[in-house]
């Protein structure tokens, strides 16, 4: 059984079927066919089609999967343009109909996907100018077949002419303002008269429920907690507020149709006239103490007019900040319990601190009742939709900021309360079209208060929450101190890649010995501190915490949070970024410190012994060393002198500090032998970091650590030509990994039309030049608990590793055996080894011209 969003059913079988719309039976035939479904149909749930009692293959089917619609639109200079497509079904062509009654049929495809949806096929639309209204009617409504209003509508055909800057003749909601303070007036009161929470809610029956519960347990049954529903489409969720309602736990207000974030936070607050008010999104979580703080803060000055918390994900108001971790794989959501860890320590670190910033934030805004009031008037020539601007901001994004700038411009200050912390989920809202929305509101903020995006900037580069922030890092840091035998500080870089697994594999065997594992990173002006979350049991709360340093006026502080924290001993895994010597941390902390080598930076400050031709440079000497540099592209920091003369200080500040180490450890025997050509008078210690015993097959391999049996047939993640070869690329393919190599191999392969292709399972610095070949295709981006099933997925014949570094390790290599693949690698560096001494593939000739590259590919599948 198939069904199309046209509303036809086909049905395989030569049988009588009886077809159903939510158990009302709605048609029944002999036989299969087509079947057009009853006007009326989109609303239902489930289609179902039975033979007899069973159902045909395809049955029930989900209409609201079928019928997803996404969606985008906004107004332009020359009228309103969008896109809009069904997943389900992008073949099909979706019918708009507008303001006016008429529809428009989206045929186009977009030539440009600026998308994050894998395989996206937006069809655009254009309503041109003169197709508008000719008169000032305010925002036009757009909807989909389902009935439900565009992403971005209502929307305003004159807010185009606002965004271009043709701000002439337009009406008077719609003039830019330039941003400046306004006079307060006297004798404002400072006593709140109560407090209302306003969750305006769509979807998500889950999160909603629990919020509404813990919103009640942490600010108690004096607290009115109002719910409005946008007219949800999921019927359990609306089950589930009127028994919340029922009990007395919300006061629900409901809406007959979707209206958006800003209509319903109108509603709310309209509900709560003359409260305090609370604006607090579905996906965030809160914890005891949380309205307390935001209320003794906003009422401890006259003319605070909004108070924001911090969270985990609020912009401006993030905590622990923007840099937190080099891979989000390790940064999960905050659950209620980190979020009361984290409330508790905020009050602990910050009560009372109130710290002006340029606007609030809509996923948790507490507004005065007094700020409110001189907005529940009509905007000049508009509806009357209250504080916030349902008329511009359509579903919502953008207009909390319009909001606050006007506020301020009456005088109101807008602060942050990094005494209390709400967890925020965030980005879950409005699906393929959030980038688009957000874009576009942001283009009215600004265009409505020229100089908005310049004040936002400044905030950020002066950074007024940075003493509040460290003071609850430290608390938290401080919390989690309890209970280790001591610890190990890991300096490394912040780039990810295989320095971090490594990192992460050594945080976590210090940890099964009781150790603390402290990491070290650069931070713009400085560092931070980082627990290592433990990837079995979660991370705590304090693993979020990131003690940030700025150097070198805080060393000191830097040394003694790290003499506080029990630090014995320092790993040395990257300086790459960082300000600060190694070797002086650890002489002035009174411990030893170990180098781990993941690379050549000790003696090759380009890192990885390539040059500026892209290849292996043969390690030639200081004066071939220097006349390398000499084209610039050095890491090298000390600027003064000459290129021979800083090469000279490199070189010996490098052999003092692995003199200094009391272990240097390298993974393979390769890499240990380089170390030792240029700094003879270093004992290297081989530390392998996977198991690379001589004799274990691939098929021995595979069983013991992979995730596919070998030789097995893996699932073909796309279907290729019969005969083709398909060779996997596995990682992230820069310079030094050979990604010339690899554009050179896909364009032979088409020149001479071979039954060769690649599948980069990664990404590269230029995927489009790849693709653009015909011989490739490009995965994007994996978490590292998928790469093996994504690997194997590929139904390669083999892998291609085409570094033209001499690789100190390489995981990429174990991900391809553990996938269950051969692999062809080139003769340099530690893989050479490694495929020599396990025989789980072939070792080429490095520069081997492509054309026997590829003849080798093919002979070798």
């Amino acid at each position: 059984m198939t069904a199309s969003n046209a509303g036809i059913v086909h049905i395989g079988t030569s049988r009588p079927v009886r077809l159903f719309l939510d158990g009302r039976e709605i048609a029944q035939g002999a036989t299969g066919g087509r079947y057009d479904l009853p006007e009326g149909w989109r609303s239902a749930r489930h289609l179902a089609v039975r033979v007899g009692r069973r159902h045909v293959l395809g049955s029930p089917l989900d209409i609201a999967a079928l019928t997803r619609c996404e969606s985008f639109v906004e107004a332009a200079a020359d009228g309103l343009r969008g896109w809009i497509w069904t997943p389900a079904e992008p073949e099909h062509v979706p019918v708009i109909t507008l303001w006016n009654g008429s529809t428009l049929r989206a045929e186009d495809f977009a030539q440009d996907v600026d998308s994050d949806v894998p395989l996206a096929r937006y069809r655009v639309f254009h309503v041109p100018a003169k197709e508008c209204p000719e008169r000032d009617e305010g925002p036009l409504e757009l909807w989909n077949e389902n009935g439900r209003l565009l992403t971005g509508a209502p929307v305003d055909p004159l807010v185009g002419k606002l965004v271009s800057g043709q701000t002439r003749g337009l009406p008077a909601r719609l003039r830019p303002v330039k941003i400046q303070p306004g006079r307060m007036r006297p004798h404002l009161p400072r006593q709140s008269p109560g407090c209302a929470v306003v969750i305006p809610v769509y979807a998500d029956r889950v999160r909603i429920t629990l919020l509404a519960e813990c919103v009640r347990d942490s600010a108690g049954p004096d607290v009115p907690v109002v719910v409005v529903d946008d007219a949800t489409p999921v019927a359990a969720l609306a089950a589930d507020l009127d028994r919340l309602a029922a009990a007395g736990t919300i006061r629900l207000v409901r809406h007959a149709r979707t209206l958006g974030f800003p209509a319903s936070a109108n509603d709310g607050m309209r509900a709560m006239a003359g409260h305090d008010v609370v604006l607090l999104n579905s996906d965030t979580l809160v914890a005891g103490g949380w309205l307390a703080e935001l209320a003794d803060v906003a009422y401890g000055a006259a003319d605070i007019g909004t108070v924001t918390p911090l969270s985990n994900q609020a912009s401006i108001f993030s905590w622990p900040g923007p840099d937190r971790a080099p891979d989000a794989e390790f940064c999960p959501a905050f659950d209620l319990a980190r979020v009361r860890h984290v409330m508790a320590a905020a009050r602990a670190a910050n009560r009372g601190v109130a710290v002006d910033v340029p606007t609030g934030h809509g996923f948790c805004l507490f507004i005065r009742h007094d700020c409110l009031d001189a907005f529940w008037r009509l905007q000049p020539g508009a509806p009357d939709s209250g504080p916030l601007r349902a008329d511009l901001f359509a579903q919502g994004y953008g207009e909390e900021n319009d909001f606050c700038l006007r506020a301020a411009a009456g005088g109101w200050r807008h602060v942050a309360a990094p005494g209390a912390f709400v967890g925020h989920v965030g980005g879950a809202s409005f699906g393929a079209a959030r980038p688009d929305l957000l874009r576009r509101n942001l283009d009215i903020v600004n265009a409505l208060h020229p100089g908005y995006d310049a004040r936002v900037a400044a905030h950020v580069a002066a950074d007024p929450l940075f003493a509040a922030r460290r003071r609850l890092d430290l608390v938290c840091w401080r919390r989690g101190g309890a209970g280790w035998d001591g610890a190990v500080l890991l300096v490394t870089h912040d780039q990810g890649g295989g320095v971090e697994r490594v990192v992460r594999a050594r945080a976590a065997a210090w940890r099964a010995q009781g150790a603390r594992p402290v990491v070290l990173r650069p931070a713009p002006g400085g560092c931070r501190l980082e627990d290592v979350p433990d990837t079995a049991s979660g991370p705590s709360a304090a693993a979020f915490a990131s003690p940030r340093f700025r150097l070198p006026g805080e060393g000191d502080m830097l040394l003694a949070v790290l003499r506080a924290s029990g630090v014995d001993s320092v790993e040395w895994h990257h300086s790459l970024g960082h300000g600060i010597d190694v070797r002086t941390l650890a002489a002035s902390l009174g411990v030893p410190y170990e180098v781990h080598v993941h690379d050549y930076v000790w003696f090759c400050p380009r890192v990885a012994l390539v040059g500026a031709s892209g290849r292996y440079c043969g390690e030639p000497g200081p004066a071939g060393c220097a006349a390398c540099l000499a084209p610039g592209g050095s890491l090298l920091e000390d600027g003064e002198g000459t290129i021979p003369d800083r090469l000279a200080r490199h070189l010996a500040r490098s052999r003092a500090d692995l003199l200094g180490a009391r272990a240097v450890m390298a993974p393979s025997d390769d890499a240990a032998r380089r170390i030792g050509r240029h700094f003879p008078e270093i004992a290297v210690r081989v530390t392998p970091l996977e198991d690379d015993r001589p004799g274990m097959d691939l098929a021995s391999f595979v069983r013991i650590y992979g995730g596919v049996a070998c030789g097995g047939a893996a699932p073909a993640g796309r279907a290729r030509p019969a005969g083709r070869v398909r060779v996997a690329v596995p990682g992230a393919i820069g310079v030094e990994k050979g990604y010339g190599i690899l554009l050179e191999a896909a364009r032979d392969a088409a020149a001479r039309d071979l039954n060769l292709e690649f599948v980069v399972v990664g990404h590269t610095p230029d995927d489009d030049a790849l693709i653009g070949t015909g011989r490739v295709f490009v995965t994007g981006p994996y978490r590292e608990s998928d790469s093996v099933a994504l690997l194997a997925a590929q139904g390669a014949d083999l892998a291609l590793l085409p570094s033209v570094w001499p690789e100190t390790w390489c995981f990429a290599l174990g991900l391809a055996w553990r996938a269950g693949l051969r692999a062809v690698v080139f003769d340099l560096g530690a893989m050479a080894e490694r495929v020599r001494r396990t025989g789980r593939g072939r070792v080429l000739p490095l520069g081997m011209p492509i054309h026997e590259l590829n003849t080798f590919l093919l002979s070798y599948a």
